[in-house]
């Protein structure tokens, strides 16, 4: 009896697994043709820098590595929508989908066979952003300064001190600015640190020519105190100087070459952390919230991707490649990713609050497909 039932239940999901193997297959396609494209244009704008520091060929292929998650999770979106299309154009082109009908499955039932798959490649997309792309972007970073024959050159950058056990004397807040990094990170030159009250007013400015990272944390150097009056009257500044002071904080040498990147991807629990004032950030906490939603979500916008491109099974038989209905559910994907990133934007400039700034669209969107989905199916 249990042999016949294992028997009988075998067929239910031959079409998830074929659907599945289509829709996986056609997207690591795309994917791996989208990544090939984006490292070529990152390459020809390294290649010069990679061949001046005499990194040769093992230059270039550590740079492609280390950024390949960064490449992956930001195709990922756009090879859902174009493996897709690919595949659903094609069962529609060779009778595929008829026959499907004719059997019995709706476009709602085809549509829930590659939810699962479209889901498990999202939840894959998200374990990349989330775990993989933060250290090798941060490994990339270590790699590149390390081979940095000017760290002179490079950015200054802002950033607020979390845990700071030095302040005192109604201290709430410290804002750090630094000049360069060199040394992977060891090492800032040109530090300048901000001391300020609960209502965001000055009370010190402390400049030091270095900080170095030890066992002990971080030591400043040639330090220079500027203490504020009370009354913030200019005229009577404390200044002092000290050949060295230590620059109580939390955070290590790996923080300090993540902040003077230009993008510094951040794991959730460091999200968290840093909304939390734990971990040192230069990005205001609506960006943070904004990216945590948006991570989690993830799944769910891969998915809204899978139902812009599902009207092209409404492509009539006789039309066949002429039509032009794929064409509009690829730039109704790529108006999805325009639209999620002015959403973002207002987000990230503290226009819109984090669920604002990225629910609405995928909503918009999901209503926006079942709209058309509905409408042919009435047809």
């Amino acid at each position: 009896m249990n042999a016949l039932s294992s028997r009988s239940a075998r067929p239910r999901h031959v079409l998830l697994r074929y659907l599945s193997l289509l829709l996986t297959t056609r997207v690591i396609m795309c994917c791996a043709i989208l990544i090939a494209l984006m490292e070529l244009l990152g390459l020809l704008e390294q290649m010069t820098p990679i061949l001046r520091r005499h990194l040769g060929v093992t230059g270039v292929l550590t740079y492609m590595t280390l950024h390949l998650p960064l490449m992956l999770q930001t195709a990922l979106p756009l090879s859902v929508l174009v493996g897709a299309l690919l595949m659903l154009t094609q069962m529609t082109v060779s009778n595929e989908t008829a026959i499907l009908r004719a059997s019995g499955l709706s476009t709602l039932g085809l549509v829930l066979r590659l939810a699962p798959a479209t889901l498990a490649l999202g939840l894959f997309g998200v374990v990349v952003e989330d775990q993989l792309t933060p250290r090798s972007e941060l490994a990339l970073a270590a790699w590149w300064s390390h081979s940095d024959p000017h760290p002179e050159d490079g950015r200054s950058f802002w950033f607020a001190v979390p845990g700071d056990a030095s302040r005192s004397g109604g201290v709430a807040s410290e804002l750090a600015h630094v000049g360069y990094v060199k040394d992977v990170g060891n090492s800032a030159f040109g530090v300048d640190l901000y001391d300020r009250d609960t209502e965001g007013r000055l009370l010190g400015m402390t400049h030091a020519a270095r900080a170095t990272f030890g066992e002990n944390g971080w030591t400043l150097w040639e330090v220079k105190r500027s203490v504020v009056a009370p009354d913030g009257d200019a005229a009577r500044v404390q200044v002092s100087t000290e050949p060295q002071a230590r620059w109580g904080n939390t955070f290590r040498a790996s923080d300090m070459l993540r902040l003077s990147m230009d993008t510094a991807p951040l794991s959730s629990l460091d999200i968290w952390r840093a909304l939390d004032g734990r971990v040192a950030t230069s990005l205001a906490p609506g960006y943070l919230r904004a990216a945590l939603i948006e991570r989690l979500l993830r799944p769910l916008a891969l998915l809204v991707m899978l139902l812009l491109a599902t009207p092209v099974v409404y492509i009539p038989p006789r039309t066949g490649m002429r039509s032009w209905l794929p064409v509009w559910c690829l730039g109704g994907g790529l108006l999805f990713i325009i639209v999620q990133g002015m959403f973002r934007a207002m987000g990230n400039a503290g226009l819109l609050p984090a669920p604002v700034a990225t629910v609405p669209g995928l909503l918009i969107f999901t209503m926006a497909a079942g709209a058309v989905l509905l409408r042919n199916e009435e047809q």
